[in-house]
């Protein structure tokens, strides 16, 4: 089977754009990405696109790939539409991975591209998450998921309404509560994650926040869903990214001396398992399957990106990814081992809470930050030395956790 690289990434800012569509947010991003890997829209062979929201907010459904990239330009190759909830594109990469390697094309284009900020659909662009779980067994999930962290007592302002928000915020509370139960995690300690966070997007020019938050700031903001206040959230987002993704023998047809190798795509779905038996949480499942395909293990990681559509999901995601013992993420993070200069820098990008999360486009985002660093071009924020990379991206939810997890292991080329 081929080898496959990551020959162009691109992305835009991310940020509120009401005035952009999708149409335009994907032009932005797929110009950058084949710029990038000096490539013209006539050599692409395929491509996927990712998108969330845009039939529930537009109704414009179905077809969505075929319109933004046929208005560009993209015209007789496949486009295959991926929608996936948060990890949609990384799901569009994990199938162009699939399709380059057994050498059905040499190159491919992924696409996630999301407008989720509609002011004047306010209560609608929350609904829309309602749609990322099952809307047939809520109230079964909704016992489920409270259950998780009875016994962990809450301070009185826990019960106090704080408002229009998404789900997910009460989902990954419920999943917080559950940590604090089974491994003694504090509040305190999912704040560090936060702060650590915030000022990594400070060194990110493209991230929708760049403000830095110490652990007391983000403690004493807005309470969204106890213990997470709103600084410990992802926030609404509009953005794009692409990638250009290319076997080894196309590589002579582009930029290929920065291209970063795609070692492993892991996707996985849940199972039926105890709540409180995370040994068998899916994200566990798809780290170890990548792994098992890179040919290496979480020592040899030197950075990663994850899902931390709250920066609790962060501290479960370390966790996950093997570069702790179950329960040891909240310490890591505490002892500074995922900030920059620490042992294992997680979200320098600024993760989800700081840099944003435009759904569709998230996967392909976090790739285009360890691509990045593997080719040593991410300056401040740079981690030194980086050889692997591993990114982790869930979505939607099921159950006790999430429908569906990419988990992707990236290497620098090495001439």
């Amino acid at each position: 089977m081929d080898r496959v690289y990551i020959a162009g990434v691109g992305m835009t800012p991310l940020g509120k754009f009401p005035d952009l569509s999708v149409k335009q947010l994907t032009r932005m991003a797929v110009a950058a990405a084949l710029d990038d890997a000096g490539l013209a829209m006539p050599q692409v062979e395929a491509a996927w696109f990712s998108n969330s929201r845009q039939g529930q907010m537009e109704g414009q459904n179905s077809i969505r790939g075929q319109c933004a990239l046929r208005s560009m330009g993209f015209e007789s190759i496949p486009i295959t539409n991926v929608e996936n909830a948060c990890c949609s594109s990384s799901t569009g990469l994990n199938q162009a991975f699939a399709h380059v390697r057994a050498g059905l094309v040499d190159i491919a284009l992924v696409v996630g591209a999301e407008k989720m900020f509609y002011p004047d659909k306010k209560e609608l662009m929350l609904q829309a998450f309602r749609g990322g779980w099952d809307v047939h067994n809520e109230a079964e999930t909704t016992r489920l998921l409270l259950s998780l962290g009875e016994g962990v007592p809450m301070p009185p302002e826990a019960a106090a309404d704080s408002g229009l928000r998404s789900v997910f915020m009460d989902i990954y509370a419920a999943l917080a509560r559950q940590h604090m139960r089974l491994h003694g995690t504090t509040q305190r300690q999912i704040a560090c994650v936060a702060a650590k966070s915030h000022w990594h997007s400070t060194l990110n020019p493209l991230a929708q926040y760049q403000q830095e938050l110490s652990t007391e700031q983000v403690l004493a903001d807005r309470l969204i869903s106890w213990p997470l206040t709103r600084a410990m959230c992802a926030p609404l987002s509009d953005g794009a990214g692409a990638l250009v993704v290319c076997s080894e023998r196309a590589l002579g047809r582009l930029r290929g001396e920065r291209a970063v190798e795609v070692l492993a795509s892991a996707l996985v779905s849940g199972s039926s398992r105890d709540p409180d038996d995370l040994s068998r949480h899916l994200g566990r499942v798809a780290a170890q399957r990548a792994y098992a395909q890179a040919g290496i293990g979480p020592e040899d990681i030197d950075l990663a990106e994850v899902h931390d559509a709250t920066c609790f999901a962060e501290i479960l995601h370390v966790e996950n990814l093997g570069f702790c013992e179950p329960g040891g993420g909240a310490a890591m993070a505490e002892r500074g081992d995922t900030r920059l200069g620490g042992r294992l820098p997680v979200n320098t990008s600024g993760g989800l809470v700081s840099k944003g999360h435009p759904i569709g486009a998230t996967g392909a985002i976090q790739i285009h930050e360890l691509v990045t660093q593997l080719r040593g071009e991410a300056g401040k924020r740079q981690v030194e030395g980086a050889r692997f990379a591993a990114a982790e991206n869930g979505g939607g939810f099921f159950g006790a956790e999430e429908a569906a997890t990419v988990v992707t292991i990236l290497g620098r080329r090495m001439s």
